[in-house]
């Protein structure tokens, strides 16, 4: 993607750190670097905490390990500036894992403990189940309380969110949300991928297995 006629797309840069965790974790940090210097730019240039938060956790994927510390820290610190939620309880997860493999066990369980928390308030299935792995490992205690059941995933969404996620499920493109909405086919793609996470989704697809009850959004998929 990164190469191809998609690749200038927002999409795609804020799929970077995706690519940077997933080299990472495959123990070839060489194959992020090129493609993280866009992202880090991007970060930079834009001024918001947030981004670059997960700059210093990439930077912290990528480093050496008596370096990483210092990243993970400064990202963090930029989190608590509020903004994103979901990538701030990635970065915990992320920090935590590191921290249990250099056996720093009851620092591991502060953080795994916060992202813990942090995905189970957001109903993000999948990560809070990572976060629980990581820290049963530990041997520290979850203190995370279960989502509440009646807590369905949508009320995790955004009212953006979840007007794109509904049409989208319909078969809807990018493009066509965004003439309905009145949002540019970017921002569409960006709203889908914050979405897919709380709703324990990963693909477009995935979609149209949930029920969002009755709705008024409907489109012309001939717009």
């Amino acid at each position: 993607m990164l190469d191809g006629p998609l690749g200038h797309t927002v999409i795609v840069t804020f799929a970077i750190a995706d690519h940077v965790e997933a080299c990472a974790r495959l123990n070839e940090p060489h194959r992020a670097t090129s493609a993280f210097a866009r992202f880090d730019a991007w970060a930079a240039a834009s001024g918001r905490p947030w981004a670059a938060a997960v700059a210093h956790r990439c930077h912290a994927l990528l480093a050496p390990r008596d370096q990483a510390e210092a990243h993970f820290d400064s990202a963090l610190a930029l989190h608590s500036r509020g903004g994103r939620p979901f990538e701030r309880a990635r970065t915990q997860l992320m920090y935590g894992e590191w921290l249990r493999r250099a056996r720093r066990r009851a620092d591991a369980g502060a953080q795994l403990s916060a992202a813990l928390t942090g995905f189970t308030a957001m109903g993000a299935a999948p990560w809070a189940e990572r976060a629980r792995t990581e820290l049963a490992a530990t041997g520290v205690p979850a203190t995370a309380p279960a989502r509440r059941a009646d807590t369905a995933p949508l009320d995790t969404l955004t009212p953006q969110e979840l007007q794109v996620v509904r049409l989208a499920a319909t078969g809807a493109t990018n493009r066509q949300i965004g003439a309905q909405l009145f949002l540019s086919p970017r921002t569409v793609g960006f709203h889908l991928y914050k979405a897919y996470p709380k709703l324990g989704v990963s693909s477009r697809a995935e979609l149209a297995g949930i029920d969002f009850g009755p709705s008024r959004d409907r489109i012309r998929h001939d717009a």
